[in-house]
């Protein structure tokens, strides 16, 4: 699972354009994804992060 978690993070990071309007959707689920493999986010997504918002 984690090592899934990773790679889908490494195929969205080589997907950045460097433009942040471009790259807002794509950062957005490289930090969801982060969130839940830290443990972070539950993984079922209904509980949303309370620090930052997502």
């Amino acid at each position: 699972m984690k090592d899934e978690l990773k790679q889908q993070i490494l195929d969205l990071r080589g997907k950045l354009t460097g433009n942040m309007m471009e790259d807002m959707e794509i950062r957005d689920r490289i930090h969801n994804l982060e969130m839940e493999l830290n443990g972070v986010k539950p993984t079922n997504g209904n509980i949303d992060c309370v620090g930052c918002g997502s």
